[in-house]
This record gives C-alpha cells, structure tokens and sequence, in this order.
C-alpha cells in the first residue's frame, strides 16, 4: 500500500495510538493538531484519505471539513468526535464526510472504515483509467507491410521503458500509437498524459508542465499540479515537439535529464518517474540544421524512432479503415451499421488524401450523417479534390474579383489565412506561428476579414 492517512487530533495520545495502528496496517500517517495545520499538510502532501476531530482549536473539524472539500474534493474524510450527536453526524455527512465515528474510537472499527473509505479511492481511480481506456481505441487498424511493421514494432518496444519518437505527417495516427504503447506498456495501470507542445504560450510552461503553488503569480489562486506531476508512474506524450520554442525545449532538457522539479514558487523538489513518449511531423534534423531544434534534446528523445506511414502509402488500408468508422460511428450513435458499394469505396481509393487518416474519418462521419440510405454510393460522395501531380507547368494566377488595391488585397489575405488555417485543422495558434504572426493579431485579422473559426473568433 501507498496511502497517505492523515490524522487531525489535538490529543497526542489519540494522534499516537492511531498512527501506530495504522502504519502496522502498512499506510503512511501524517498528523496534525489542527484545522489550520491540517490544511496546510494536505496542500503539501495530498493524503488519500484524512481522520479528522470535530473538536480542534482555531477553527472546528466542520469548518475544517468544508475548507477540504472546497479546494481537495478527492480526499476522503472520517469525522471523529467524543461528544457526537445525530445532528452532528447528519451535518458532517452532507458537507461532504464519508463517515462519522465516535469515542473513544474501536481500533477494529477504524480499519473497517479506513479500508472503505479506501476502496472507493481505488475503484475511483479504476474508473477514471476504464473511462480513458474505453475513450480511446488502441488498436491501429490496418494490413499493409507498413502497417503490419509498425505494430510489430509497438508490440517489442511497448513493454520497456525506453524513449520513443514518433514521426509522421499530421493525421496519420501518431497519438493513436502513443496511446498503444502506453496501453501495451507496464505502466497501462497509471495515466498517459498529453502535452500539446504548440499549444502551450511559452510564458505558462513552466507552471503547465511543473505545477505551481498558490500565490506564485498573479491568478494563481490556488496548488496546480503540472503534467509531469500528473504522469508520476505513468506515461507523458510530448505531441508535437517541435513546435516549442528553444526556452521550453532547454526547460523539457533540463526535467528529462535531472528527473525532478519544482513547482513554481515552490521549493520542494519533486521525484519524477515517468515515461517518455514525443511525435512531430517535421524534419527534426534539418530543424536542428536551421537552428530550431536543439541537438541535445533530440538525441534525448530519439532512442527508439517510429514512423507512422501517409494513407496514400498504404491505400490497401482504405477498406478496414473504412469499415471500423462506419462500426464506430453506429455503435457510438446506436444506429444500424451503413455500408460502403465497390463504386463508393473506388473513389475513395482514387483520393490521395493529403489529411491522412483524420481526413479519412471525417469524410465518413460526413456521409454516414448527410446518406439516407445504408448503402453509400459513389454519388454521395463530394468531390475529394484532385490528386497531386507534380508538373513544369505554371500555376494559374490567384482569382481576384475586387475593383480596389485594398479590397484585392484583402481577398487575398482571406484566401491565404484560411488556406493556411485548412492545413493546421483550425488551429489558431499552430496557424500563427507557421505565417509569423502573434496569435491575438491573427484573431484581431479574422475578425476584420470575418472569417469564423472553430471557437467562434
């Protein structure tokens, strides 16, 4: 067992008697002769599951109760009180307590409750990981040489501890073979924890990855645990690695190499024991060529590289593909499989799909809503764009309507932004960075040019 009890008592005595039982029963105890003290050690600590006195000096177990349950909804409660009333317990219960045991205190009862209270903490913790396994599907789906490699693959390197790079283009499925390795992995049993590098504003990275403490900057109003806190004993997925910028690629260095950290405006230092997973659709070395990669980090994270194949490399996948949407779509909507004809499936074989994987789902949604029928014809479906074919030939010029310099101008900075924002699926800040531009410009130019996206700017 790893649990954390604290005991909360102004009697020493009380304090010593249950610690001893208790670390005999194989918890680790902390105590406290406080409300005040208390909380302090659970903000520090965040015991599983505290034992707490209603009659305390300062302020009462009630209030104390109510502080806990405000700011560590998670942790467990026991009130315990010599002077106990119905009222009292019924009180006590509907703030938030998991149970109420008088004194003098049955030693036997107290493990009772404490194993309990307990259990609900574990089978809790189960049903968060249950709902995060069923929310994702693990298996890569797939025939082809490429595909058959790469799980193959997964399957040797999953059940190690080594640090894997994922490459490929975006919508491949890079996420989904993360999320197969840690499911495959021995630390299945703890969280995998995504981080989107490109996402992330470079002044919140510290306090994003590490945590912080109340009070370290101003809005901190309260103990943030980090993502790396978050991934102890489990996974941590670094997407998109190469879109941080060379400050928070030398802060990721520096918590990879020392594996511990501190919280912002903190001064413990914090054991790290999680596992390191990265994906990026660049060229890490020519980024490291160009200066926008550093070399340290990259052979931090390249032990072991995996490359996730483009569909148009591996289009005898189309089918299977196919088929699991369309299962996955019925069963999540609880409506009758539809099917694809030969015809329909011809021309989405036809398709190069520049979107990959993702583009590919998204077309299936679309006509499993939009089709009446159950069977999809190659009439259903919209026109998926030409193939690419690389040519001598000059491009044909832009198409420009406006009678004014301004006005062109303006149509073509729509035409380009939402071009740029079709490649980076709506991502604003993904989009700003790529066209060297700061993400409140770029929403202040969307508005100007009335272009709507995703979260409504």
């Amino acid at each position: 067992m790893n649990e954390t009890i604290l005991i909360v008592d102004d009697e020493a005595s009380i304090c010593q008697s249950l610690s001893a039982i208790l670390m005999d029963e194989g918890f680790s105890v902390l105590t406290a002769g406080t409300g005040e003290e208390a909380l302090k050690v659970i903000a520090e600590e965040m015991p599983q599951l505290v034992l707490l006195d209603i009659w305390l000096p300062g302020i009462d177990g009630l209030e104390t109760l109510q502080e806990i349950k405000a700011s560590h909804p998670n942790v467990m409660v026991i009130m315990m009180s010599g002077h106990g009333t119905i009222e009292t317990a019924v009180k006590a219960t509907k703030l938030g307590a998991f149970d109420f045991i008088e004194k003098p205190l049955s030693l036997d009862k107290v493990i009772i409750l404490v194993n309990n209270a307990l259990n609900l903490v574990r089978l809790e913790e189960e049903n968060v990981l249950l709902k995060q396994k069923v929310s994702h599907q693990y298996e890569l789906t797939g025939h082809s040489q490429q595909i058959s490699e790469l799980k193959e693959m997964i399957t040797l390197v999953a059940p190690t501890n080594a640090w894997i790079l994922i490459m490929g283009e975006n919508g491949t499925g890079k996420e989904l073979v993360a999320r197969s390795i840690h499911h495959l992995s021995r630390r299945s049993h703890k969280p995998i924890v995504e981080v989107n590098c490109a996402a992330i504003p470079e002044e919140l990275i510290e306090s994003e990855l590490f945590g912080h403490e109340k009070g370290a900057f101003t809005g901190a109003t309260e103990k943030k645990r980090g993502k790396f806190d978050l991934a102890h004993e489990g996974t941590i997925f670094l997407d998109e690695v190469a879109d941080m910028s060379l400050k928070a690629q030398a802060k990721i260095l520096r918590i990879l190499q020392e594996k511990k950290f501190e919280r912002v405006g903190g001064n413990k230092v914090i054991d790290m024991d999680v596992r390191v997973l990265a994906a990026t659709n660049k060229d890490l070395e020519k980024e490291m060529e160009t200066g926008r990669f550093r070399q340290d980090l990259y052979y931090r994270l390249h032990v072991i590289p995996l490359r996730v194949p483009p569909l148009r490399d591996r289009k005898e996948d189309i089918r299977p593909l196919t088929e699991r949407f369309l299962a996955d779509f019925a069963a999540k909507e609880g409506q009758p499989v539809k099917t694809l004809s030969e015809d329909a499936l011809n021309v989405l074989m036809a398709h190069d799909w520049p979107g990959n994987v993702r583009e590919l789902k998204n077309i299936i949604e679309r006509l499993i809503i939009l089709t009446p029928n159950n069977v999809i014809e190659a009439s259903d479906i919209p026109p998926l764009g030409l193939k690419q074919e690389t040519t001598d030939a000059a491009p044909p010029p832009p198409v420009v309507s406006a009678d004014s310099l301004k006005d062109a101008r303006m149509d073509f900075e729509r035409q380009f932004i939402l071009k740029k924002l079709e490649e980076f699926d709506g991502n604003i800040s993904k989009t700003a960075e790529a066209i060297g531009m700061e993400r409140s410009h770029l929403h202040k130019k969307l508005k100007n040019l009335k272009v709507a996206t995703k979260d409504g700017g």
